[in-house]
């Protein structure tokens, strides 16, 4: 929620080039050149430190506070106090807290998400994913963003939020409304009003549904962030309310992200789509290779607790630091030749779902979800190519992300059943870096 202004003499090393679609479409350059020439840089038009390597990127998101959201009065001392509403949603969330607030919400609401639940929900995802498989089939093309990588994660976000799946549309138009504020860099004056229209109409529809659920409990995470309790200890509505929107985002951005990238990604390296069609039991590896390679979360910010020494500068106390997971996915001094695809690459333990406490809960959701599309892909579809046209990515600075990515393909036979991958859980986070 910085607000930045932009000079014609911004520095070549800045990560406000990202806002040239060019850099956006491959900022790995950009990264490498921060890596190589000035790993931990002050960047005077973020008012921020940029970290790209791998054990900076690990430092940051282990020890520097999270808590960087604006409060409603802070806005108004530097005149945007109209974003007050959004502020009083996202200071409640887990993604901007430090212990113990985030270890109180955290264990609270990772009840729902625990990975017996999410194993269980396997064959039902594979429904929904062959429902939207089935006609686009028989056609033999599909928009991979808007016929997979954007209706699946909103259908299975609104089962596991224990809403209506019919809202799944909806819950899709919030979340990418509301993503806008997570991914940029820039306080957009023109998109302030589209958003506090989100944030009010998420928050309505999520007191609805506490209050409908309070007479009525459905299964899923509205119904357990209700009867959670640790020692006595219960969240309060405004609490549920922030965490459903930002666990409903981030359940939905990511997934979009990993399944859109990792296609593109695959579409770009044939060999390696090849031998994962021959070896299907490399579905799990592929899938961690897929997000450190186009890492759906490139970045996230946070704020220095002390004055610090990192990479040889001095970081004051309160300072912004932003970690750039995108970059540290691709750092050499941590990965062997890592602008190459290898999806059966050993030790591939990347950055793209966060670190440490910050470790979100809905990993082995996102994962489960990529796996069932590559496997279904792998098996289902042959021949695939894109079709003529640009490549667009998303105008998010930080949730990468594409439009669109039009594919044709001939549907194969699937031979032997489905693979039953294993949904790795040691690193993860669903959107943003950590929640």
């Amino acid at each position: 929620m910085t607000t930045t202004t932009r000079s014609k003499s911004t520095p070549t090393l800045s990560l406000y080039q990202l806002l040239d679609p060019e850099v956006l479409a491959n900022p790995y350059p950009l990264y490498q050149r921060l890596r190589t020439e000035a790993p931990v840089y002050w960047d005077p038009y973020l008012h921020a430190w940029v970290v790209t390597r791998y054990a900076d990127v690990i430092t940051v998101l282990h020890h520097f506070s999270a808590n960087r959201t604006p409060s409603p009065e802070q806005l108004a001392a530097i005149g945007l106090a109209e974003l007050a509403p959004l502020a009083q949603v996202m200071v409640k969330q887990m993604l901007f807290m430090d212990a113990p607030d985030h270890t109180r919400l955290r264990g609270l609401a990772s009840t729902a998400f625990t990975p017996a639940r999410v194993e269980a929900l396997r064959s039902h995802i594979r429904e929904i994913l062959d429902d939207l498989l089935a006609p686009v089939l028989a056609a033999g093309r599909m928009d991979v963003i808007a016929d997979l990588a954007a209706p699946l994660p909103a259908i299975v976000t609104a089962e596991m939020m224990g809403v209506p799946t019919s809202d799944a549309d909806q819950l899709k138009e919030w979340s990418a409304d509301f993503a806008e504020v997570l991914g940029n860099f820039q306080h957009n004056p023109d998109r302030a009003a589209r958003t506090l229209k989100c944030v009010e109409e998420m928050t309505s529809y999520f007191r609805d549904a506490i209050q409908s659920q309070r007479g009525q409990p459905r299964d899923g995470l509205i119904n357990a962030l209700l009867t959670a309790e640790i020692d006595g200890d219960r969240l309060t509505e405004e609490e549920i309310i922030a965490n459903c929107i930002v666990t409903m985002v981030g359940g939905q951005e990511t997934t979009t992200n990993l399944i859109g990238n990792g296609m593109l990604t695959l579409l770009r390296h044939p060999n390696e789509l090849e031998r994962l069609r021959n070896d299907l039991t490399l579905i799990p590896s592929a899938v961690e290779e897929l997000l450190r390679y186009e890492s759906p979360s490139q970045h996230t910010a946070r704020i220095c607790p002390e004055d610090t020494e990192l990479g040889g500068q001095k970081i004051r106390k309160g300072q912004a630091v932003i970690a750039v997971m995108g970059a540290g996915n691709r750092d050499p001094e941590r990965f062997h030749d890592p602008d190459r695809l290898d999806l059966g690459r050993p030790d591939n333990r990347h950055l793209a779902f966060g670190w440490a406490s910050h470790f979100c809960f809905g990993a082995p959701l996102a994962r489960m979800e990529g796996q069932l599309v590559f496997a279904a892909i792998a098996r289902r579809m042959s021949n695939l190519k894109l079709e003529p046209g640009p490549i667009v990515w998303r105008d998010n600075l930080g949730l990468r992300g594409l439009t669109s990515l039009p594919v044709t393909f001939d549907e194969a036979k699937p031979t032997g059943p489905n693979p039953a991958p294993i949904a790795h859980t040691e690193n993860g986070c669903p959107f943003h870096g950590s929640a």
